[in-house]
């Protein structure tokens, strides 16, 4: 096979995964396009994400009945599981067969972004994204919008008849389906009462409460009638609009920032026409010539999750101590189950500032032992990572004591040149100026092409 092939597959793993595990390095130049994207899109829904740590026996959540003592444990049980789930999914990316299935999980995990306590409701929100991520963005739309955390989050238990709460309507169209500019106040408020009456009980299952659900009249986005729920969502998909905006949402995640309207207009319309079959839009684009066009390869900084779950599978090790990888989520900017707002996470040169990007460097030296971890204060630190966070980090902070298998490293990339298989567009690298730092050994050549901006992209 062509260099080229070894290129575009390299491309492809990255796109419609998270890089190139350890196992592949052998076969990755010989692969045909078409068997390798048999593999991406396989699905697992055999094993759902769990935490271990027993829940706490039934109790009055009530703050006036509920001890401090009480509250407490609680809030240790919540923080124990919530990292359990995190580190799961996180897992899940590193060493799962269905890459893409965790991609697309992924990117659905920031597109329909919540931030809730409760583990329960956080593990059925990310079930239902996993199970959803490769079927139809029909069924995810409506099983998010009916889980408890999105119910939760978005404030729609407190949306009543008389009182509409309009937080849940008015994100459902800006940020999950249509996009701004494709509806109106008006719609907003008239969507509002549609769902007014949905929300959960005490254990986190939907129902709809008639008497506080308002069956009034309401006009919609041009059509008028007895409107619930179920009917909102149902209209907001006939919008051609609703196509387009998760189509451009999902070529500047998996193809490009700087989106091409044309491709974007065939994609959406294909899109559209398939019922919102979301594995067919993703073939198309993995099958498209344009996809693999030069412009689009390398021109992606990896967000933190991509960063390090892509060193995971490439470099095999064992953490004893996993859960101070979510300390690395924390300080590079991205903990997954904690998106910063209902916008989800920021994107590209988003990632990048001066505290950032060196730790990014720094990262492949810290887990192979050849440095600490500096978890001192700097003056530059932005608000929400402040001076009094990082030493709250710094005080439950361990190593994770991560051991890497340089044996079976060396072994896997004995007679390669590393940097064509960890970087998008090696021939851009000078490496005289990563040999200059190097032993000449394979895992210090590693370790060195790790460090650089170029490692950054993808």
């Amino acid at each position: 096979m062509s260099d080229l092939n070894f290129i575009n597959n390299k491309h492809l793993l990255w796109r419609a995964g998270f890089g190139i595990g350890i196992s592949q390095v052998a076969e990755i130049r010989k692969l045909k396009r078409k068997d390798l994207l048999k593999e991406l899109f396989t699905e697992d829904h055999s094993e759902t994400i769990e935490y271990t740590t027993a829940d706490i026996e039934p109790v009055d959540y009530e703050a006036s009945k509920a001890t401090a003592e009480m509250r407490n444990q609680i809030q240790k049980v919540n923080q124990k599981q919530n990292q359990e789930l995190n580190l799961n999914f996180l897992q899940k990316m590193v060493s799962s067969k269905a890459q893409l299935q965790e991609k697309m999980a992924f990117f659905w995990h920031g597109h329909f972004a919540t931030r809730i306590n409760n583990p329960k409701f956080n593990k059925h929100q990310l079930n239902i994204i996993r199970k959803n991520a490769l079927g139809n963005f029909k069924d995810l739309l409506f099983e998010v919008s009916k889980s408890p955390a999105m119910l939760n989050f978005l404030n729609n238990q407190q949306n009543k008849k008389g009182h509409p709460n309009e937080n849940f309507a008015r994100e459902v169209m800006e940020l999950f389906t249509m996009g701004i500019g494709n509806y109106t106040e008006t719609d907003i408020r008239e969507a509002a009462r549609a769902f007014t009456g949905w929300g959960y009980d005490k254990p986190g299952n939907f129902v709809e409460r008639p008497k506080q659900h308002d069956d009034g009249t309401k006009t919609f986005l041009g059509k008028t009638g007895n409107f619930t729920g179920d009917d909102v969502l149902n209209i907001i998909l006939e919008q051609k609009a609703t196509a387009r905006f998760i189509t451009a949402k999902i070529y500047k995640f998996f193809v490009n920032e700087k989106a091409d309207q044309n491709i974007i207009t065939g994609l959406s319309e294909n899109f559209y026409l398939s019922g919102y079959d979301i594995k067919k839009l993703m073939t198309e684009i993995f099958s498209s010539d344009w996809f693999y066009d030069q412009k689009n390869i390398g021109n992606r900084i990896k967000s933190p999750t991509e960063l390090m779950v892509g060193m995971m599978r490439i470099l095999p090790m064992s953490i004893q101590n996993p859960e101070n990888l979510v300390v690395y989520q924390k300080l590079l900017g991205q903990t997954l189950l904690s998106p910063p707002n209902v916008s989800g996470w920021p994107s590209g040169k988003s990632w990048i500032d001066s505290s950032t990007l060196m730790l990014r460097l720094q990262i492949p030296q810290i887990w192979s032992g050849l440095r600490p971890l500096d978890l001192s204060p700097k003056e530059d630190d932005d608000v929400e990572m402040g001076m009094k966070s990082r030493e709250a980090l710094k005080k439950s902070f361990k190593n994770p004591n991560i051991t890497i298998d340089w044996e079976k490293v060396e072994k896997v990339f004995s007679k390669k040149d590393c940097e064509d298989f960890l970087l998008s567009k090696p021939d851009q690298m000078n490496m005289n100026a990563v040999q200059n730092f190097s032993d000449k050994s394979i895992k210090i050549n590693i370790i060195n092409l790790m460090s650089t901006p170029e490692y950054q992209l993808m």
